[in-house]
């Protein structure tokens, strides 16, 4: 039987220390650097990354794995994938399919910053959540429960 993406990784001593829980995973784009959005992952969302190429994650707020852009079509294909020094941290390097990360249809779900003492929008709007799924999302709603 073949080994699987994930078990040539793990054999090759790259694996997250998961312990059985979740760990964080930055995702920043290959190309720019640009930091998109944070979310978790557990093993499962792990493995399947590696496998397909394409980010998966574990929503907290749903209790279940997600394929990112299953709803959207805004999926990320994996460039790269990083462990940083402890392996309890991980770090996709990814190609960002349709222009936007966030659920709220910005292009990053680091939208927003203060500078200069006042809040503005520091990347672009790429589509109308609404017309996507049918409700608008507010910058409160957490994208880790949406399958954006």
């Amino acid at each position: 039987m073949a080994d699987t993406v994930a078990q040539k990784a793990n054999e090759a001593g790259f694996a997250p220390a998961f312990g059985g829980g979740l760990l964080p995973a930055v995702v920043q784009d290959a190309a720019s650097g640009e930091v998109l959005m944070l979310a978790w992952m557990n093993e499962e969302a792990w493995r399947r990354t590696l496998e397909t190429a394409e980010a998966h994650f574990w929503s907290r707020s749903r209790r279940e794995l997600w394929h990112k852009g299953a709803t959207s079509g805004h999926v990320q294909r994996v460039v790269a994938v990083r462990l940083d020094c402890d392996s309890d941290a991980i770090l996709l390097m990814v190609e960002q399919i349709g222009g936007a990360a966030c659920h709220t249809g910005h292009r990053s779900c680091f939208f927003r910053e203060w500078r200069a003492g006042e809040v503005a929008e520091c990347a672009p709007m790429v589509f109308d959540p609404a017309a996507v799924y049918g409700t608008a999302a507010s910058p409160s709603t957490s994208s880790h429960g949406s399958n954006a």
